[in-house]
């Protein structure tokens, strides 16, 4: 199921190992282990730009989408079906849900708000259908809040004092008599980091360590538990009070890890010490992967009680490496997470043609986008331009997609201010990184599933287009065998295109449509006919059900407001929305109103299928009385045209047009089925009470189709096929006949950018809107270059720029500016 470009990572981990040499087959095994559990269960990654944080009702989420291979970090080409929606977080269920259509990796779509949804706090997901294999966790989400014009937001608790501390050894436990680490992470009712001091006592009350926070809540402390004493931990709290937390558990006997990725440049230096009674010939194991590619393995003796691996920084890609451990039974028995930052973002620099601008003013922009080294780049952008005094940024280092694909999509649990650590000018951020490693669970990889004897067989397949899976019953629920499919889709466009195809079912009447290109919602019939001419069947399509959403009892969005930081925007959109209430209302009556008259000829278009041809040599008009005990469409043409000739019996039929023959012998003519050429064996399946008529073409006729209409045309035309058929109205199920809906890819809406250099009758509306421009597919040619243009609002104010995107080959940009306007 799976291209080349999903799997590219997996040659190059082969090669790196063949450079080891181990003594004995047991890393080996792990290896050979983890490199086919990386086959079987390669990974996606999905990010989503929005325009802005929050929303109200009625209003539209604008996004780009994303999708990028999990090992490389390029531009992922394999799944082109992207499921977007928006989850209520109090009641878990999935309230709107787009299908994205995904080329070369890149999206874009929007969520229409309707009027009537509640506000509350919402998730945006992102996921691909081979994403659902793994956990939710996998997937991208987004934390939204949506208003109501009409009322206040919620007022968010100022009390902090209510925290909670966790505690975790590093790599994932301590040892008596050995000195090790204990990272920690204080969070408030909010969720966010707390600051905190606290101290380790022993039994006789005697302080042996102190400690407090760095950042975000997060700190640690050394220390050597001794075998006998009990440890506990006191905490001072915001408010002054103290808090009891019970000390981590130390073994006995074991592995203790301590990792040093800050002192040193060029090597991350990982310290493994034991207190473990084994043979002298005994040895434990360190292993380094980044997102399914082993770049580092080496074995040490335990004869010594101490080693140091040194893993040069050089050989690591940027992003999260996973160190483990493995003893002398091949388990793995201490983790740890580094982050290797090589601070090679693309360079993103937004320039405007002027500082200061008036309203209604044009605006030129150009975008420039550089590597690492200065030079021009070619790349994918998105950018949003937003009101400032509407749209607040609350967290000054958000996520952003470098901060997302490098850091968040590979920890557990939400990461506070992610792009923090991303800022070069801070002088901690590499310090307090190594802490949020610490602290941090890992969730992509597990060493469990990769050790287990067995593969589990992945659910999920990869989607290179719409699919369509069902299944096909008798009455008497036996199996039905294989039975014959025809399947007719039919977009609602104004285009109404049509398309036609065969398949046929498993002996269980199980059926499998995949790679289709459906857009919007298109009307889709299906006719099961077995090879002995049945249609007694039943026709069951699988539903689809939205990815399982797991409800976390956090107190509150990530993002917290206050009614008064908020009322600008509030006032401004209930005045947008009622506008266009307004204006929605008055189009509805205007179409209520008109009343068209004339005669039913004047109405009748010439019906597009014919339009390749015009008026045919001959044509059969298909009746209860000519169809009537007709098994095939080939009964009912059989004698009653000039020249056309039908042999055979059952559905073992020639069809001859006079004339048609060459030295081979008969040539056939081509079968057209409402427009679109078809085999024969479509043909014979089609129920003749579904044709509306037969149009034949001969010679000169049949030359409009080539070469492949050299044996003449017969062009069947259904009922259902016609222009002006609505399937969905049918009052009586046919037998074997299932007419439904199919929702294919959501179509792509214009972002609204009012150009304010041409006169409009809507340029009369006041213009206030908090999203003032929208662009999702900014491409930089070969100079690194991309141009672009909008016009300001009514609103006199700063306008936030954000400009975020990738390179094909996986190098993560991004920029902001201001613009003043007065």
């Amino acid at each position: 199921m799976f291209r080349t470009s999903l799997l590219t990572l997996f040659a190059a981990s082969f090669i790196v190992l063949s450079a080891f040499r181990f003594d004995d087959n047991w890393l080996d095994k792990i290896v050979a282990k983890f490199e086919a559990y990386q086959r079987n269960s390669p990974q996606e990654k999905a990010y989503l730009h929005l325009d802005r944080p929050y929303y109200s009702a009625g209003e539209t989420i604008w996004f780009k989408a994303y999708l990028i291979n999990s090992g490389s970090h390029s531009a992922d080409s394999v799944s082109q079906v992207l499921y977007v929606d928006l989850v209520d977080k109090t009641t878990g269920k999935v309230v709107l849900l787009k299908k994205i259509e995904m080329i070369g990796g890149l999206g874009e779509g929007d969520l229409a708000l309707k009027d009537s949804l509640k506000a509350g706090d919402y998730t945006v997901r992102a996921y691909t259908n081979w994403m659902r294999n793994f956990s939710e966790d996998f997937f991208f989400h987004r934390d939204l809040p949506i208003f109501r014009a009409e009322a206040s937001p919620t007022v968010y608790p100022s009390n902090a004092d209510d925290i909670d501390v966790q505690f975790m050894p590093e790599g994932g436990q301590l040892v008596m008599g050995l000195e090790g680490r204990v990272a920690f992470k204080a969070t408030n009712i909010l969720g966010k980091g707390a600051d905190i001091t606290g101290a380790v006592l022993n039994q006789a009350n005697d302080t042996l360590v102190g400690f407090s926070t760095l950042k975000f809540g997060m700190g640690y402390f050394t220390i050597t538990p001794e075998p006998g004493e009990k440890y506990r931990i006191e905490v001072r709290k915001p408010d002054g009070k103290y808090a009891k937390y019970p000390f981590p558990e130390p073994q006995k006997e074991g592995i203790l890890m301590m990792v040093d990725n800050v002192s040193n440049k060029e090597n991350v230096r990982v310290i493994l010490k034991h207190n473990k009674a084994v043979s002298a010939t005994s040895e434990l194991a360190l292993i380094a992967q980044t997102r399914g590619e082993i770049m580092y393995a080496a074995k040490t003796s335990m004869a010594k009680k101490m080693s140091l691996f040194s893993i040069p920084k050089a050989s690591l890609p940027e992003g999260i490496t996973q160190l483990t451990v493995f003893d002398e039974k091949g388990l793995p028995v201490c983790e740890r997470l580094v982050f290797v930052n090589k601070n090679q973002p693309l360079s993103l620099e937004l320039k405007a043609d002027k500082a200061v601008y008036k309203s209604r003013e044009k605006v030129e922009l150009e975008l420039t986008a550089k590597d690492a080294a200065g030079n021009p780049i070619s790349g994918s952008f998105s950018l949003s331009v937003t009101d400032a005094g509407q749209v607040l940024e609350k967290e000054a280092y958000g996520v952003n997609i470098r901060s997302y694909t490098l850091l968040t999509s590979d920890l557990k649990g939400a990461v506070e201010q992610p792009s923090y650590y991303f800022d070069a000018k801070n002088p901690n951020n590499v310090r307090d990184l190594e802490v949020l490693m610490m602290t941090q669970g890992w969730r992509r990889f597990s060493w469990k599933n990769a050790l287990e004897d067995s593969l589990v067989a992945n659910k999920y397949f990869v989607e290179e287009g719409i699919s369509l899976m069902g299944k096909v019953v008798r009455g008497n629920k036996k199996q039905p065998g294989k039975v014959k499919l025809t399947f007719m889709l039919q977009s609602n466009g104004k285009d109404s295109t049509r398309a036609v195809f065969m398949g046929e079912t498993a002996e269980t009447g199980e059926f499998a449509a995949l790679n289709l290109d459906v857009r919007d919602t298109t009307n889709l019939l299906i006719q099961a006919v077995s090879e002995r001419g049945n249609r007694n069947f039943d026709i069951v399509l699988d539903a689809f059900q939205p990815a399982t959403v797991t409800v976390t009892k956090v107190p509150f969005n990530s993002i917290q407001f206050d009614a008064n930081e908020l009322a600008e925007y509030l006032k401004r959109a209930d005045e947008y929305l009622q506008i266009e209430r307004k204006i929605r209302e008055s189009r509805e009556k205007m179409l209520q109103e008109v009343v068209i008259k004339a005669r039913k000829s004047d109405q009748v278009k010439k019906d597009s299928r014919r339009a390749i041809y015009g008026t045919p040599d001959a044509s059969i008009k298909f009746d209860q009385i000519n169809s009537s005990g007709a098994m095939t469409i080939f009964d009912v043409i059989q004698g009653r045209v000039a020249g056309v000739t039908v042999t055979g019996s059952g559905f073992n039929r020639t069809v001859q047009i006079r004339g048609s023959a060459n030295f081979s012998g008969v040539v056939e003519p081509l079968f057209v089925l409402d427009g679109m050429p078809v085999d024969k064996a479509s043909i014979m399946n089609i129920p003749p009470v579904d044709v509306e008529a037969v149009d034949i073409l001969k010679g000169a006729s049949a030359a409009i189709y080539g070469s492949r209409g050299g044996g003449g045309v017969i062009a069947i035309l259904t009922k259902r096929g016609g222009e002006n058929y609505d399937w969905s109205k049918d009052k009586e199920p046919v037998p074997g006949t299932l007419v439904t809906k199919l929702l294919g890819y959501s179509p792509v809406r214009e972002f609204y950018a009012p150009r304010y250099d041409k006169a409009a009758p809507e340029h009369v509306r006041p213009d206030f809107r908090p999203t003032v421009f929208w662009a999702p597919m900014i491409q930089t040619d070969k100079e690194g270059k991309a141009k672009m243009s909008f016009f300001t609002s009514d609103a006199q104010t700063q306008l936030n720029l954000r400009v975020e995107g990738m390179t094909p080959k996986g190098q993560f940009g991004t920029a902001t500016t201001q613009l003043k306007v007065q």
